[in-house]
Parts: C-alpha cells; sequence; structure tokens
C-alpha cells in the first residue's frame, strides 16, 4: 500500500516477477492486483497491490476499495501483513497513510522507496532511529531496481512470526469520544478504536455492512451528537503534530542548494499556459510522422511475406475447400492484422517513454486546464490517453474520478478516443488516398493526416462531454489535485515489456476473433441458398463464350466467376441487403458485410476485406498483398478506382466515431452497473459516425 506513485507496483514486480503496468504518473494501478512470493522453500505468500491513495477516506471508487478491505477483517484480502511503501523525499505526507494503517490493527512495514530522490534534496533519512520511535520494521529500498528485497523478506517473515505495532495509537479517537467509540466497540464486537470510529464516519460507504447495522449506526451518532467534519479535521491536524515530531528526530536536513531541480526548470516550460501546449502538440506530430516513418519498412516486409506464404501454400497444398479456407480465409484475415504489428508497437513504445519519464502527469496538469471546461478534469486524462491503446482498462481507469458525473462522462465519451484497433484501419486506408508526400520537408503527409483523424477523436470527445455535462446536472463539486513526481530516465526493460504484453495482447485478442470471423466469413462467402452459385457461374461462362474475344483472358474470366459467385452467397445477399443503407455513405455491399463484422471489434474490418476480396480473386498473381488488392478494387458503376478519397475519407471518419466493439460495451456495463449508459453510448455513437460520414462523402463526391 502507499500513495500514488510511490512505487508499489514497481515493487510488487520485484517481488513476484509479474509484469503488472508500471509508470512514473499516479493512478496506474486502478484495482487490486495479485501475485505469488516464495518467502521460502517451504513457504509462499499472496500479495495484494492496492491502488494509491493518500488516505484511508475515500474520495474515488479506488479509494473505496482499499477502505472496504482494510476495514473489515473478516475480507479475504484482509492483510496479515501491510507493506508501506513511502517516498521518502516526502516523507510528512506519505505517514499519514502509515499511521492510519497502523492504528487499524495491521501489522505494518514501512518500506522508503526514493532515498536517491531525498539526497538529492538535501535529506538523509535515518531509518534505524525511524523504526525504533515508529515501533515497526523499517527497511529501505528501490523498487525500480530491486535494492532491498532480501530485508523485505525477513522483515515479513518476522511480522508474520511475531507481529508488532506501536505501543500506542497514532491518533486515539477515545480521548475526544469515548462513550461513543466504547458504545460502538461494544455494540459491534470491535477491538480497536480507530476502527470503530471508521464504522461511525464511512459506514455509509461500507459495502459489508448491513442496512440494519448502517442504521444503528446513524442512530448512535444522533444521540452523542457527532461532527464528522470538526472529528476528521482534529484527527488529521493531531497526526501531522505527531508526524512532524519524528521527522525532526529521523531525518537531518543538510545545506540543500536554493537553485531549482532539474526537473522544476523543465516544468517551468512544459507547464507553460503557451509552450505547455505547443510542446505536446509537436510531440504527437512527432509520434504520428515515426508511426509512419518507422513502420513502413517493417509493414512491407511482413506485408510481402504474407502474400508469399499464401501464395505458396497455394501452389504446394491439393485444391479444396480447406485450402481455399486456410489460405482464403484464415491466413488472409489474420495476415491484414500482422501487418499493421510495427506501427503498433512503434505507438505502444513512444507513449511507454512519456509514461516512464515522467511527462504524462504533466499532461495532465494543463490539460486540466482545457477539460474542466467541458464537464471533465485532469484525472480524466489517464482513461482518454489509455483510450488510445484501448478503451477498456480506459473505462477502468476512471475509478480513480472522484465525482460520479465526471466519472460518468469520462467513461461515455473515452471510445471516442482513436484506439489501436481503429490504427489499422487508418493506416491502410491513409496510404490508399493520401500521398507520402513531405510538408517543409520534415513531416509526411500522411502523418498529418493520421495526427488529425487522432485529434477529430480527442476534438469530439471534449464536445460530447460538454453537453453532457449540460444534460447531467448535479451540485457536486469537481477537484484535481496532482503530485508531479520527478523526471526519470526509462527503465528500458519496463518499456520494453510493456510493448511486448501490449503487442502481444493485441495479436492475440484480436487474432482470435478473426479466426473465428473468418472461418465464419468464409463458409458464408462460399455456399448459398441452393443452387445459387453454380447457377451464377453458368452464367458468366456462358455470357463469356458468347461476348469474348482475343483480348480476354482466362484470368478475367475467373475473377469474374469468382465475383459473381461471392456475390450469390449468403454473404453476399446479406451485404446487398443492408447495401440501400450504407449507400448514402459511398459503401457497397463488401464493405458492408466488413461493417456488421468489425461489430465484434473494429480490427477485424481490415481483416474481414483481406478475406472477401481473396474470395473476390481467384487471378494467380504471385505475392499480392492487401493494400495491392485494394487498390486495384474496381467500382463496377464508374469503372474506377473503388477506394476514392470519398469513400475512403468517409470510412475513415466513420470509424473515428463508431462504437463497434462489444468489449467496450460491456466494460461500460460492469463500471456503471446499468445497460442503461451502454445503450447511450451505442446509440449516440452510431448516429454521430453516420452522420458524420454521410456529410463527409456528400461534400467530398
Amino acid at each position: 500500500m502507499g500513495n500514488p506513485n510511490a512505487g508499489k507496483s514497481s515493487l510488487f514486480n520485484q517481488l513476484t516477477g509479474l509484469r503488472q503496468k508500471t509508470g512514473n504518473f499516479p493512478g496506474v494501478t486502478v484495482d487490486k492486483k495479485s501475485g505469488t512470493w516464495p518467502l521460502n522453500a517451504q513457504t509462499s505468500a499472496t500479495i495484494v497491490d492496492f491502488p494509491g491513495v493518500y488516505s484511508i477516506y475515500p474520495k474515488s471508487l479506488d479509494e473505496q476499495l482499499v477502505t472496504d478491505i482494510l476495514a473489515n477483517p473478516a475480507h479475504p484480502d484482509y492483510p496479515d501483513v501491510a507493506v508501506v511503501v513511502v517516498d521518502a523525499s516526502n516523507l510528512h505526507r506519505n505517514l499519514l497513510l502509515f499511521t492510519q494503517i497502523a492504528d487499524l490493527g495491521v501489522p505494518t512495514i514501512l518500506a522508503l522507496n526514493m532515498l536517491d530522490v531525498a539526497r538529492d534534496q538535501g535529506k538523509e533519512v535515518n531509518s534505524v532511529r525511524l523504526a525504533m520511535r515508529l515501533g515497526v520494521p523499517v527497511i529501505r529500498i528501490n523498487a525500480r531496481t530491486g535494492e532491498g528485497l532480501d530485508q523485505v523478506r525477513k522483515a515479513v517473515e518476522g511480522q508474520l512470526a511475531t507481529p508488532t505495532l506501536p505501543a500506542k495509537l497514532f491518533f486515539d479517537p477515545a480521548e475526544e469520544a469515548p462513550e461513543l467509540i466504547t458504545e460502538t466497540r461494544v455494540t459491534y464486537k470491535l477491538d480497536n478504536n480507530y476502527l470503530a470510529l471508521q464504522y461511525i464516519i464511512q459506514h455509509d460507504g461500507f459495502s459489508f455492512l448491513s442496512r440494519e447495522q448502517q442504521v444503528g449506526l446513524d442512530a448512535l451518532i444522533e444521540k452523542h451528537q457527532f461532527s464528522e467534519t470538526s472529528f476528521q479535521a482534529n484527527e488529521t491536524i493531531t497526526r501531522y503534530k505527531r508526524i512532524a515530531a519524528l521527522m525532526g528526530e529521523a531525518i537531518t536536513q543538510k545545506s540543500a542548494s536554493d537553485q531549482p531541480t532539474w526537473s522544476q526548470k523543465l516544468d517551468r516550460i512544459l507547464l507553460h499556459p503557451v509552450w505547455g501546449y505547443a510542446i505536446f502538440g509537436f510531440i504527437l506530430l512527432l509520434i504520428f510522422q515515426a508511426i509512419f516513418a518507422w513502420a513502413t519498412p517493417l509493414q512491407d516486409a511482413i506485408d510481402e511475406g504474407v502474400a508469399w506464404l499464401n501464395d505458396n501454400l497455394k501452389q504446394n497444398l491439393p485444391a479444396g475447400p480447406l485450402t481455399d479456407l486456410l489460405t482464403d480465409g484464415i491466413l488472409a484475415g489474420i495476415g491484414g492484422i500482422l501487418v499493421f504489428v510495427p506501427q503498433i508497437a512503434f505507438l505502444f513504445l513512444l507513449v511507454a517513454l512519456l509514461e516512464e519519464s515522467g511527462y504524462m502527469s504533466r499532461v495532465m496538469v494543463i490539460m486540466d486546464r482545457i477539460m474542466r471546461k467541458f464537464g471533465l478534469n485532469g484525472r480524466s486524462v489517464v482513461p482518454l490517453i489509455s483510450g488510445v491503446a484501448c478503451a477498456v482498462p480506459a473505462i477502468m481507469a476512471t475509478r480513480s474520478i472522484g465525482t460520479r458525473r465526471d466519472r460518468l462522462i469520462t467513461i461515455l465519451v473515452t471510445p471516442l478516443m482513436s484506439c489501436s484497433a481503429r490504427l489499422p484501419i487508418y493506416t491502410i486506408l491513409i496510404a490508399l488516398v493520401v500521398p507520402s508526400t513531405r510538408v517543409l520537408g520534415l513531416f509526411n503527409l500522411q502523418g498529418l493526416a493520421l495526427m488529425g483523424l487522432y485529434l477529430l477523436g480527442l476534438v469530439s470527445a471534449l464536445l460530447a462531454a460538454y453537453v453532457l455535462k449540460i444534460i447531467l446536472k448535479t451540485k457536486e463539486r469537481s477537484f484535481f489535485i496532482m503530485e508531479l513526481p520527478t523526471f526519470k530516465m526509462p527503465r528500458w526493460n519496463h518499456v520494453g515489456l510493456s510493448v511486448w504484453e501490449s503487442v502481444r495482447a493485441f495479436v492475440w485478442e484480436a487474432g482470435r476473433v478473426i479466426l473465428a470471423i473468418s472461418i465464419v466469413l468464409w463458409v458464408l462467402a462460399n455456399y448459398g441458398p441452393g443452387d445459387s452459385l453454380d447457377q451464377a457461374e453458368a452464367r458468366v461462362r456462358q455470357q463469356w463464350s458468347v461476348t469474348s474475344t482475343s483480348t480476354t483472358s482466362r484470368d478475367q474470366l475467373e475473377d469474374r466467376v469468382a465475383s459473381e459467385r461471392l456475390e450469390a452467397s449468403y454473404a453476399g445477399r446479406f451485404g446487398h441487403f443492408i447495401e440501400p443503407v450504407i449507400r448514402p455513405l459511398g459503401y457497397d455491399w463488401k464493405i458492408g458485410i466488413a461493417l456488421l463484422s468489425s461489430f465484434a471489434a473494429r480490427e477485424v474490418f481490415v481483416g474481414t476485406m483481406a478475406t472477401i476480396y481473396s474470395i473476390g480473386s481467384r487471378a494467380d498473381e504471385e505475392g499480392v498483398t492487401i493494400r495491392e488488392r485494394l487498390k486495384a478494387e474496381r467500382n463496377p458503376e464508374t469503372g474506377g478506382p473503388m477506394y476514392t478519397p470519398a469513400m475512403a475519407w468517409s470510412l475513415l471518419i466513420f470509424y473515428v466515431f463508431a462504437m463497434m466493439c462489444m468489449s467496450t460495451l460491456a466494460a461500460t456495463q460492469r463500471e456503471t452497473k446499468s445497460w442503461k449508459w451502454p445503450t447511450v453510448q451505442l446509440v449516440y455513437m452510431m448516429l454521430l459516425a453516420y452522420g458524420a460520414a454521410f456529410i463527409t462523402y456528400q461534400v467530398l463526391v
């Protein structure tokens, strides 16, 4: 346990070997995480990593999680030992939480982290003297490097064998309200004064108390005329007075330079009301330029490799339905995702560097000025930026937002941020219609187009939040407090693991869905009612025998046969059924099939298009890539390219706004405990997507 950004998750990873996400900004852990730690050859312990909190008085859902467990000894996660990780450079504030946990009667170990930062500030912490004054083990650690892990192990074993607690409470509520505390302890069979105080102050928020118990506590409060506000204020003052006395004995303040640190110097620029936004915009521009510039060679290699493998399988495997399923169905669909792995990897790499360095906290601060005007606050930045990777964990990250309205609005608008599932759609369509021309000799036009789509998602999220702010009235006041961590060099092993885990999760999650949909789609595209496919083929061959000329090739005939069979299949008929609805957007029935299949997950769109065009083209061209197939697609009505700028931009705008992810809707339902808000989310985003795509196509056509 510990304050936000104190190093809890880093220590958790060091002890368990798990790869939990860590970052140099508050709010990384939004739920409790658990792992196994082998204490010795015979014994192992379950370690639980809790969200960062400043005190046990909760102001958000993730803080409530911590309080519910600490105040309920019957909870399965109630700790045998609490390792409280503190930032040694800010010990005065961090010890507040420690004293509260110790007062609840939990055997506690104090882990001093960030001692190097404290030294830079001229502070020297005497851990032995601190341990003697606190009455609990105090360990010096470095959670980033793993220093002090053996001492943590020995301290935990010692506390498990012989639990030790401070000699007296840091704050004893019985000194202020003896009758109320005594009556509460007797009535609810409690053996701790401070726990009795938590029953009194927080009883309405405790999920483990029955309604009858809550009513009984209300009666006790009224009977003794208890004032929660004044009591809490007195508690905080008393605790800080005792902590100040401890600090005077345990910390030696050496002569510190009056010169600002390099972090403070950087913050003068990065938090500037003008330069802060300019630098943030420039960093975003560099990220999107890099996604195209660095990933293109790798992307081309994967694209050509998949096409080469597909061609070789067709040549070396016996012709038949299974070979067609493997090449035109499964491999074509999955290849449509693998080709975008380099771009996704570079996106996660650059975002991880921003998180590890500490810059992300600065982004929260400067964006709070803007977001507050739209009904959000700076803490909404974490979910919104996390939404660039995936909306599901981003929606879970809203638990750190204190007010219900701000949290609900953030949940509803987060899917408008362009997630990694949209990146394959963006990049392939941009590559088809936007030239890779350089602007000002530095910026790639395709990178600028990609950045424009991401900014469109951000602007639309802010505008949607503003509308929801007007609709969802509340008297609850929003607040934003952010402690800025110092800048640090990124831990490259953490960055590498973050990129690996993100890419692996993307490929695995998308791959499973695409595999299932590719098989279903291949079946629907290769079979139809009765003998409709054979009739379509016979009709084409009969027309060819009548109209063919010496310039008509056999490949052209086979292409036409494949196209007609696809159109007569179940998939083709379904596409034609919805075509009147999507025709005003510039889409044909083939794109309609891809739109419907991508309701499971957006990234399925590219895989579906690759499968459809593989089935719809039987020409034996060697090494035909996915992009080449899309580029070669012709509009049957005009004879020109199917993917014109008007149609491609209409499709791009549609996917900026479209809610096409069942997992996101499920996450919204889980966090709001209602199907009302996922329904609102689905309806408003789909209407927005259709309307914006319609306007785009009609203007550009």
